[in-house]
């Protein structure tokens, strides 16, 4: 339906039409769920790095860039397969508009992964002597620069925050979502980066010592902990907004979304508190590994509900 025809540039503006159904859906998800791996691991392996000698972490050099570096390509590769026009994507960086929130992410996520790139190779060839023989000349490279990784961690650490909650921002860009406001957001964008983090690091820590697994379960119980606390503090309390309010009803309600939502929160953040409280003293490997595993699973399905029902409340 046209409503007037500019006749100087013989533009024609046309009523807004509301889409149907979900348009961000598991992919971007997804998407998020990798991103807070990536990032996640970072920011905790950084802290573990600092209080800990560099003989007492020297798998975790390799393994958390390892780990980063597979998830952040999976964020990236489900960004790109989203887009309805991929190939445009390279205007970001021919033609950047630094005003908005997807170009900014965009460098800021592409910096980070070349970043994460370079600590993987150092990394690896520090830890893994013989890899690549003597005359392979990146390996080479790398054992040359190792001092390297000491000068530049610091700037993936600070890139590592920016990174995994500048999605939080696009989200609240979006109109009429109110329940995705930018201060709660970000805040959970970087929870879930902490209880990920410390989450996929567990699965690796067997051959670690006691104190580091420790650490991770004090880290993934706090976060899974206030992560829980924000969902609640919305779910239950989000009645000064009345579009607020009217989308969680598709949590409240019952139905399809209500049984993911609580899933989710028993799953992904009320089963991995306690088993890790429960691992602290005992050092349970096996029993820390399932929550860890519990918590991964959970966030997804957290995110996933989160994501999708304020699209389900028609615009107009």
């Amino acid at each position: 339906m046209v409503e007037n025809t500019i006749q100087a540039t013989q533009a024609v503006v046309t009523l807004d039409a509301a889409l149907p159904g979900i348009i961000w859906g598991w992919m971007i998800t997804l998407n998020m769920w990798a991103k807070s791996i990536g990032t996640g691991v970072v920011i905790v392996g950084g802290y573990l790095l600092y209080k800990y000698k560099k003989e007492e972490t020297l798998s975790l050099r390799w393994i958390m860039p390892l780990v980063s570096f597979v998830a952040l390509n999976i964020f990236l590769l489900f960004t790109l397969v989203d887009l309805h026009q991929p190939y445009r994507m390279v205007n970001i960086f021919l033609h950047p508009h630094w005003t908005s929130a997807i170009t900014v992410g965009a460098w800021m996520a592409s910096l980070f992964t070349l970043l994460v790139t370079i600590l993987m190779a150092i990394g690896a060839a520090d830890a893994f002597p013989g890899l690549g023989g003597k005359k392979c000349k990146i390996t080479a490279l790398a054992r040359s620069n190792s001092g390297l990784y000491e000068k530049i961690f610091p700037f993936v650490v600070f890139l590592a925050i920016p990174v995994t909650m500048y999605t939080a921002v696009i989200m609240a860009e979006s109109s009429a979502r109110e329940l995705w406001q930018a201060p709660t957001e970000m805040m959970q964008m970087l929870l879930a980066a902490l209880m990920a983090g410390a989450a996929a690091l567990i699965l690796s820590s067997g051959s670690w010592a006691k104190e580091v697994r420790k650490d991770l379960s004090l880290i993934l119980m706090a976060a899974v902990f206030a992560s829980f606390l924000m969902y609640m503090g919305e779910y239950f309390f989000s009645f000064k907004s009345s579009e607020a309010e009217a989308t969680l009803a598709y949590v409240h309600a019952g139905g399809e979304y209500n049984i993911e939502f609580w899933f989710g929160m028993v799953l992904g953040f009320i089963i991995p508190f306690f088993l890790a409280a429960s691992t602290i003293k005992s050092d349970n490997k096996t029993l820390l590994r399932f929550a860890a595993i519990l918590a991964l699973a959970g966030l997804y399905f957290a995110k996933d509900v989160w994501l999708k029902i304020p699209q389900m409340l028609p615009l107009s």
